[in-house]
């Protein structure tokens, strides 16, 4: 053993090499994605690690694996585990052979999300036992633990990081790797009464899984992931339950001298029941600290209820914790001292206030290839009645003004579907969908398909900057490199929109803008359903050394440049257009623009 200053996400990843992982497969999804990066850089041996296309197919890929008996891994975010869903519900019908964990990263806030949904409580839906670690070397422990509980009861368990526990670092204990684990899958023994899925087998699983969960939650009262800190001081006959990092916040927030009873639930399905009387006993009334879904408090009032306890359960559900959003130690401190009577406390000193953080609404890159797209799409349709459908990725951010390019933004590849819906119902809007080429990838494909058949008239723009963006540029089947380091054929997103029967499909540089809203303006008009690619580089991975700057003598203060483009390398300065070169990459798209070329310099790959 020795200390590491890890990252959450790093923490886990070790943990389960250290578990003896042998099959990791995810889709990148913040705050989740640097799990699966770190096991593909630390991996030793005959580890396989994949981005595989999208959730669904990451879920089934660690099925196959931990059903011919390897460890399996699945990353993904809480809105992934929404594109699984459909493989998991059956699985756990099925079981695994092989140890399978399902680590879902929620993101309360939403800080980078489209949702706040809450795995605990999905968990309680699939039926499926979760682990909900507190910080960061229990997220390391935690995940060598559901792999063996896994393997032994033969079924997916879930971990559930949220985002302070995923980005969090602390210096912890782990393991070197010659003390991993060394797991050696027997292969997969044909059996189909176990590994196909009918009706009578599930009746049969059902009732099995039912038992199972109520002996779990048996033992999960034993669980040293489940305790109770007696109360310390003048603070009797009231108790607090919390979870996760809300835990951390909670400690930090309580005086060790005089302090309520505790209860930290580290196993919140199935829930630790008989732990749970234990806490109750002798309380008058108690306090859930948790984040998102009052899952606590609703297990606390069901026991109160099966037991006949006479304890005032307080948290969400009365109005005493937020009910959405995500926990802070000031928010804590606040509901603690509400509850409890005294001052908000941090570290058992008085709380000051945090000052107010600025507002840094996001933008779109300096030189972001998707701003040209956008704008070209805006100049080539004029005053048209058109949608513009957006999608998940970095061109989520087109909606902000002055683009105002995303009318529509539901989940990843809806875009295209949502087009057609418009178009059905008014076929005289001209309709635009805007994809990524890793979005297209993982659900775009389908919806391209439904249109074509259906006979919708659309165009599709994909916008094809050879990468996964958003999440930190992850490889993806377009850009012709795997996860394992592998270079592969490229899947071409022009050969499979022909495939699917698209007799248009233009690939076009946007930063060449003459070109660029030609294109637009003669594909748009043809009937049917047709495609744009427009193809550039992320300005990240692909950065030109020449800078655009602006002749002070020419710019006439138009601001032109500044009120169509919304870049944030361009500002005014004394009534003129000034560049800060040290955002500026080049790309021209301003000198393209600028209505008296006094724009110059930049240089476009």
């Amino acid at each position: 053993m020795h200390t590491d200053f890890l990252m959450g996400n790093e923490a886990i990843a070790l943990g389960a090499l250290a578990a003896g992982v042998n099959v990791v497969a995810g889709y990148p999804g913040t705050p989740s994605t640097e799990v699966l990066e770190t096991v593909a850089k630390r991996k030793q041996g005959n580890v396989y690690v994949e981005w595989s296309v999208n959730e669904k197919a990451a879920m089934e890929v660690a099925a196959g694996a931990a059903y011919a008996g390897a460890r399996a891994l699945v990353t993904c975010k809480q809105v992934g585990l929404n594109v699984a869903s459909d493989p998991l519900m059956s699985l756990e019908y099925i079981g695994v052979k092989g140890g399978m964990v399902v680590l879902v990263a929620d993101d309360p806030g939403p800080i980078s999300s489209q949702t706040e949904q809450d795995t605990r409580t999905f968990a309680r839906f699939s039926k499926l036992p979760l682990f909900d670690p507190s910080g960061v070397q229990e997220a390391y422990e935690m995940i060598q633990e559901a792999f063996e509980l896994s393997e032994q009861l033969g079924t997916p368990v879930f971990m559930r990081p949220t985002t302070r526990v995923d980005h969090g670092y602390e210096a912890i204990e782990v393991a070197e790797p010659a003390e991993w684990k060394r797991n050696e899958p027997e292969g997969f023994v044909k059996d189909s009464s176990r590994w196909v899925i009918f009706p009578r087998l599930s009746v049969i699983n059902h009732a099995k899984i039912e038992a199972r969960n109520a002996q779990l939650a048996d033992t999960f009262s034993d669980s040293p992931r489940n305790f109770v800190l007696p109360e310390q001081g003048s603070v009797v006959r009231k108790g607090i339950a919390t979870h996760g990092i809300s835990y951390t916040y909670v400690s930090d927030n309580l005086d060790e001298a005089d302090r309520p009873r505790v209860l930290r639930v580290g196993t919140p399905f199935p829930f630790p029941e008989r732990k749970a009387v234990e806490f109750l006993s002798g309380l008058d009334e108690v306090l859930c600290v948790e984040e998102l879904d009052p899952v606590i408090e609703r297990a606390l009032i069901s026991v109160c209820g099966k037991y006949g306890l006479t304890t005032k359960i307080r948290g969400k559900l009365t109005g005493d914790i937020q009910p959405s959003g995500e926990n802070t130690v000031e928010s804590v401190g606040k509901a603690l001292a509400s509850f409890l009577g005294n001052e908000p406390q941090v570290n058992g000193t008085a709380a000051t206030p945090a000052p107010q953080l600025p507002v840094r609404p996001p933008v779109l890159c300096a030189g972001c290839p998707h701003r040209a797209s956008f704008y070209a799409v805006k100049k080539a349709m004029g005053k048209r009645k058109t949608i513009y459908c957006g999608d998940i990725g970095c061109y989520t951010l087109g909606n902000a003004q002055p683009l105002d390019m995303v009318d529509t933004c539901l989940c990843m590849g809806a875009g295209i579907n949502i087009a057609q819906g418009v178009f059905h119902v008014e076929p005289d809007t001209t309709c635009f969908a805007f994809v990524g080429d890793s979005t297209f990838f993982a659900s775009g494909i389908t919806g391209v398909v439904n249109a074509f058949y259906n006979q919708a008239n659309l165009t599709v723009v994909v916008l094809d900057n050879s990468t996964t963006a958003m999440t930190g540029h992850q490889p993806h089947p377009g850009t012709g490199r795997t996860m394992m380091g592998e270079v592969v054929q490229k899947v071409s997103i022009e050969a499979v929109l022909r495939a699917i029967g698209l007799t248009t499909v233009e690939t076009v540089d946007p930063l060449d803008h003459k070109l660029a809203v030609e294109t637009v303006r003669r594909v748009a008009d043809e009937p049917g359903v047709k495609a744009i690619i427009f193809k550039s580089p992320c300005v990240v991975l692909a950065r030109p050394q020449a800078k655009s700057h602006v002749d002070a003598h020419e710019c006439i203060g138009c601001q032109r440049c500044i009120r169509e483009l919304g870049c944030p390398a361009i500002a005014l300065k004394d009534g003129k257009a000034v560049i800060d070169e040290t955002q500026c990459s080049g790309c021209t798209l301003c000198e393209q623009v600028c209505p008296v070329g006094a724009i110059s310099g930049g240089e476009r790959l």
